[in-house]
């Protein structure tokens, strides 16, 4: 596995990644009526940041071959998180777009991206960043990764789905 910033041959592939995960992940949610509008935003978030040298999103995808099985992005917090924490991290970056091929989950695939991306962010000087998810399953995951998160947003997205935020510490994350 490579790990590297997309380049526009990369970009089908990284479609494909963003069409069967967040679809499998709001299936498993119960909100696939959701799922088309976070795939085409995902969409343009990566083509602009292949196409528009300006751009504020940094991505990363890790591929097998010329084949993007995963991708994790660094750019401006997002509109939840500044939600949640009444503008506290608007300062900060988020991560986001942690999407992996349903076969490839679970086999470090996130990890070895975060694990990059963190490696990034220390050679831009960063020294925090932050990180939301609103879906149940993939809050477990983040909850081992990341640790207790700074804001638990009660019943956010209804009752009973929360939505939670992390506060990280780059530092923390540098195993290299």
């Amino acid at each position: 596995m490579t790990i590297e910033r997309p380049v526009g041959t990369d970009l089908e592939s990284a479609y494909d990644v963003f069409e069967q995960s967040i679809n499998l992940a709001f299936q498993q949610e119960g909100i696939t009526d959701e799922a088309a509008e976070e795939i085409e935003y995902k969409k343009e978030l990566i083509r602009r940041s292949v196409q528009d040298s300006d751009s504020d999103m940094v991505f990363l995808v890790a591929k097998l071959g010329e084949r993007v099985i995963g991708t994790i992005s660094f750019g401006p917090c997002g509109d939840d998180i500044r939600s949640c924490t009444n503008n506290e991290l608007d300062h900060l970056g988020e991560l986001g777009s942690i999407y992996i091929l349903p076969e490839f989950q679970g086999k470090g695939v996130a990890s070895g991206l975060i694990q990059a991306m963190v490696k990034h962010l220390q050679s831009e000087g960063v020294e925090q960043f932050c990180l939301d998810c609103g879906l149940a399953l993939a809050q477990k995951v983040w909850l081992r990764k990341f640790g207790a998160p700074y804001v638990v947003a009660k019943d956010y997205w209804g009752n009973g789905t929360d939505h939670l935020v992390w506060l990280c510490n780059v530092a923390d994350y540098d195993l290299g």
